[in-house]
């Protein structure tokens, strides 16, 4: 998906306020679909239960009809790496790993965020790509701070994924957030520690490793959205929206349940 907004938007408290209470949202329709995914259930039932949700909190969706995109949610089994769309015809199975990419809007402002869980037993394998991702998120959260630099970011992701022996996906990565979905910057999940742009107080970005555990080339499926790993290998995904403050950053997607 390309950014739409050129400039970087520093946010001001009542602003952030807002996004942060998109974030808890999306945090809060993650944290239940976590506990309510099951084998036989269908993404399209995932997808229910979004819409359910977003206007039980008084949110609306991010992701629908955006270029085109059919789902409030984007839902990635296994090998698919992101954008898989919602569908009635498609059930999850025991030992699926399933990647939940979900957004909402509260007054104009956007929070962003996504999780891989677990369908039923899963492998060991397939267990630690799940928690190497999530880890190699937090990492690049730890990154970030006024002063540092965009590459720092993509460093701290890039070198935990590949000190596991996984790879890191290129051709989708973070970006800015806030009014839209996507902003200026571009947020790589691989970079050089030091280079990039610098990060400043109240800028908004979303992060999000999506961390291979063969190759790190992927292809699109002909529905035009669906991203799989081009050799069938899993894929796991994390994201989270944070704020750049003086002293590091504050996560707006943290659950408020």
């Amino acid at each position: 998906m390309m950014l739409m907004n050129k400039a970087v938007e520093v946010k001001s408290p009542a602003e952030l306020k807002t996004m942060r209470a998109a974030g808890g949202v999306v945090a809060d329709v993650l944290v239940l679909l976590k506990g309510l995914v099951k084998p036989g259930m269908t993404t399209g039932e995932i997808d229910q239960i979004c819409r359910v949700e977003l206007k039980k909190r008084g949110a609306q969706p991010a992701f629908l009809n955006y270029h085109g995109f059919p789902g409030v949610i984007c839902v990635s089994i296994n090998s698919e790496v992101v954008h898989g769309i919602p569908s009635d015809k498609r059930a999850l199975k025991d030992g699926d790993i399933v990647g939940l990419d979900f957004g909402a809007v509260i007054d104009g402002w956007y929070g962003d965020s996504a999780i891989t869980v677990p369908v039923g037993a899963i492998s060991a394998d397939a267990q630690k790509l799940i928690d190497v991702t999530r880890e190699s998120l937090m990492k690049g959260i730890a990154a970030v701070k006024a002063g540092n630099r965009i590459g720092d970011i993509g460093f701290a992701v890039q070198s935990h994924a590949q000190s596991h022996g996984y790879t890191l996906v290129r051709e989708f990565v973070g970006h800015g957030i806030g009014r839209a979905l996507h902003e200026e910057p571009p947020v790589p999940n691989y970079g050089k520690a030091g280079h990039g742009a610098r990060l400043k107080a109240g800028m908004t970005i979303a992060i999000e490793p999506m961390v291979n555990m063969g190759a790190p080339e992927v292809s699109t499926l002909g529905d035009g959205w669906t991203a799989v790993t081009k050799d069938g290998k899993l894929s796991a995904h994390f994201e989270h929206t944070v704020a750049v403050t003086e002293e590091g950053c504050d996560i707006l997607t943290l659950p408020t349940i």
